[in-house]
């Protein structure tokens, strides 16, 4: 477990730079998850990243199955991007972490498309108590970890506002996120208002 999450520290640090912050957060019978902190490394301080570390230190179970693979499944770890200096978002480390350790509690296998709640505010004045699990690949690029194990993939989350959530239940998580382009939604914004859902 600890080889597969330095790896996978090693390549949040070489994708998005040295961390400026770091918490841990354990949850009575899971690992502990840590939440890292990085500035955007271009340069463009009114970017922040956060990442998860710990999630992907076992693989995600299908809750139908009848035994656990302790090697082969699914493995993920969590980032989200916002703009720093406009909410307090350092609030969210620990509602990232619940939802990180929401396979190991839950037994659930999160994917791209998935809608994850933690019923309350991501941070103090935030409009969003969900996020949207998009597609990994753009920000930090899958870790291969070698047969017979899965690689690690980094999948971004994107906030929702409980309209949007609502939303996309209905019809679908690739006809938000079309709605959010359409309408240039900034999804970085931690204070946005929902987008027009007509």
């Amino acid at each position: 477990m600890e080889d597969v999450l330095a790896l996978v520290e090693a390549r949040l640090r070489s994708a998005l730079g040295e961390p400026d912050a770091r918490a841990a957060v354990t949850f009575l019978g899971t690992d502990r998850i840590e939440v890292l902190r990085f500035w955007d490394r271009d340069g463009d301080k009114d970017i922040v990243r956060y990442a998860t570390l710990g999630m992907s230190a076992h693989p995600m179970t299908d809750p139908t199955a009848a035994l656990a693979d302790p090697v082969k499944g699914p493995r993920a770890e969590l980032v989200l991007t916002v703009r720093a200096g406009l909410a307090d978002t350092d609030k969210v480390l620990r509602p990232l972490a619940v939802l990180a350790a929401s396979p190991q509690v839950e037994g659930v296998v999160v994917a791209p498309g998935a809608s994850l709640d933690v019923g309350e505010a991501l941070w103090p004045s935030a409009p969003f108590s969900s996020v949207l699990v998009a597609e990994p690949g753009g920000l930090v690029e899958d870790l291969e970890l070698g047969d017979p194990m899965d690689p690690v993939r980094f999948l971004p989350l994107l906030p929702m506002t409980s309209n949007e959530a609502a939303w996309k239940r209905v019809h679908g998580a690739a006809e938000l996120q079309e709605r959010w382009l359409t309408h240039g939604t900034d999804l970085r914004d931690p204070l946005r208002r929902s987008v027009t859902l007509d």
